[in-house]
């Protein structure tokens, strides 16, 4: 398996660190599941997707 790192703000990881305990998973977990989302959509959809993330981050 291959590791990466990812910076996150504080607000990113509390509100992912609370989603994973309201969840029963642990945030490693978590992201795992997410990627997966966004991985197994049809191509247009994850250009969506892709834009609103980047929209979100220009934002914060």
């Amino acid at each position: 398996m291959t590791s990466i790192t990812v910076s996150l703000t504080d607000e990113e990881i509390r509100r992912l660190e609370e989603l994973s305990r309201r969840e029963g998973l642990t945030v490693g977990q978590m992201i795992r599941l997410g990627i997966n989302v966004v991985i197994a959509q049809p191509d247009e959809s994850f250009r969506t997707a892709a834009n609103r993330v980047m929209e979100k981050n220009a934002e914060l």
